[in-house]
């Protein structure tokens, strides 16, 4: 029997499951046995500038490839910057593995540099844990692997050992693979016979089945909302499309006229801090019931999506909806958190300016003011294509989210859009981009503010302090990288800069200098 270290049953074990690229920025122990694993099967080690931005990178690539990310770092240090990433793959139900060194026993005796609980430190964020070094490594990993990504998805955290990564075992044992359950849906049928102005809510889980989420709007000839990460399961021109859902103010007209709310593969993280506003029946059709929640679903059909969503397809005769009515509703909404025209450059322009010249592109969205925009504006058609840190909410997303997505499909262009603030916490990425040659155009909404946050101090009656900076020239930065880059602050001077970045090759920064004011109003639309 042909034995391999536990270095090599880990990373074929990835490999297996469709995973080509490693993030990280490895230590000197175990990291470098997974680096020469990797390389040996054909696999990529993009090496990160930061560890944070490697766990980002890699939760994208996950979204984006359908397979397991996969992150290393080293031990100490490098699981403390990881630790953000992992929260962000865990409240964005990212199935993310992350490999970090540790100490052997022996060190353990009398080390204490670098040392502290990691197992403890990741516990709250992580699905599991193992440090491999039980009798039978190869079927723990499997079995990590498969809880990584069994819903909720999430991060499991291996902690190897150099020592541990070196030693030779068997094969994994024979495991047996839990039937998913074949929920009922008898109730839900009889839910949606009754009901004459249905409306649909799509959420993140419904991202794996367009099709049949879509077969169920159109049967339903209902209005439908979206979340953040939802957006794209409906297309953009699709008739039944209203706008985004998030818990707040702007979708309430659509929703105070609704009989039935139909949640379709809806996370409860996905939603802001509001209390539930609606006091109608809810059907609830998820991968698995989440507890806590915002409402009590009247009837909750919970397993596999694609099974769910097949049995409860079917005409609704009783539908008093018309296609003239949701369009209404959805030239409503738009209307209500747009910015009001002016000459000047504004979010708005900035999003849908990017939509005219780089159509067909993806977009990662960093958290800020700005999000409102891109979020309302950017027109998805598929699954995915608008990647957003929403469960967490965290900045420095958008930059390593995008070279992540990038890389998992070359083939079509990612624009970061981000503010000021966000980027300047992870700005040497825009380095692991050229390195790379991503696909990416980063455009920065530089406002010189936590606009979001100044905002919140404007509407206490506060005086500002503390959210307020000078404002950077982050074209001049990124050329310094690399990067082919225009700083911009009329809309005549970003037209010429995104044409140029449609021409260009390779990572590209567009700086757009503009005035945050219409964010306050768009905001309370948004939010209430």
């Amino acid at each position: 029997m042909t034995q391999l270290t536990v270095a090599e049953h880990l990373v074929g074990a990835l490999y297996r499951r469709g995973t080509r690229r490693i993030y990280g920025v490895p230590g000197g122990g175990s990291s470098l046995d997974l680096i020469a694993g990797a390389e040996a099967r054909g696999m990529t080690f993009v090496l990160a500038r930061c560890e944070n931005s490697a766990v980002m990178m890699a939760a994208a690539d996950a979204d984006i490839s359908g397979v397991p990310g996969a992150v290393l770092t080293t031990k100490g240090p490098g699981l403390a910057q990881a630790m953000n990433g992992l929260a962000h793959a865990s409240l964005d139900r990212a199935p993310v593995v992350c490999i970090t060194d540790g100490f052997s026993d022996a060190l353990s005796s009398y080390v204490t540099h670098q040392v502290f609980d990691q197992e403890a430190m990741s516990r709250p964020v992580v699905k599991g844990y193992s440090r491999l070094e039980a009798g039978d490594p190869a079927t723990e990993i499997e079995q990590l692997i498969d809880l990584a990504c069994t819903p909720c998805r999430g991060p499991v955290h291996i902690e190897l050992t150099g020592v541990a990564a070196r030693r030779k075992v068997g094969p994994a044992t024979q495991t047996t693979k839990t039937k998913p359950e074949v929920p009922s849906v008898e109730h839900a049928r009889r839910l949606i016979s009754q009901a004459r102005r249905p409306v649909v809510v799509v959420g993140l889980e419904a991202r794996t089945v367009p099709e049949e989420t879509l077969r169920l709007v159109e049967g339903l000839g209902c209005p439908v909302l979206t979340t953040y990460k939802a957006k794209g399961v409906i297309p953009n021109a699709h008739a039944a499309r209203v706008g985004l859902f998030t818990g707040g103010a702007a979708e309430a007209p659509t929703i105070d006229k609704a009989d039935l709310i139909v949640l379709v593969g809806l996370d409860p993280v996905e939603l802001i801090l509001q209390p539930w506003r609606y006091d109608v029946p809810v059907l609830d059709i998820a991968e698995m019931r989440h507890e806590p929640h915002y409402t009590t679903a009247t009837v909750g059909v919970y397993g596999a999506l694609a099974s769910s969503l097949e049995a409860l397809s079917g005409r609704n005769e009783n539908s008093d909806w018309t296609p003239e009515k949701i369009q209404d509703l959805a030239a409503a909404m738009r209307a209500s958190i747009a910015f009001p025209e002016s000459e000047a450059i504004d979010p708005q322009v900035i999003v849908e300016a990017a939509a005219d010249h780089l159509g067909g592109a993806r977009i990662t969205v960093d958290a800020g003011a700005h999000m409102l925009s891109a979020t309302g504006f950017w027109p998805a058609d598929k699954p995915n294509d608008l990647q957003i840190s929403n469960g967490l909410a965290s900045m420095a997303f958008a930059l390593p989210a995008a070279i992540g997505t990038g890389l998992a499909e070359p083939s079509r262009r990612v624009i970061a859009f981000t503010g000021d603030g966000g980027l300047k916490m992870c700005i040497g990425e825009l380095a692991t981009a050229v390195q790379y040659q991503a696909p990416v155009t980063v455009i920065v909404f530089n406002d010189g503010a936590l606009t979001m946050i100044d905002l919140k101090q404007q509407q206490r009656g506060m005086a500002t302090a503390g959210v307020r900076w000078p404002r950077t020239d982050f074209a001049v930065v990124a050329r310094g990288f690399g990067c082919t880059a225009w700083r911009v602050s009329t809309r005549a001077e970003y037209d010429a800069a995104l044409a140029e970045a449609a021409k260009t090759l390779g990572p590209t920064l567009i700086d757009v200098v503009l005035d945050p004011g219409g964010y306050a109003a768009q905001l309370k639309a948004m939010r209430g």
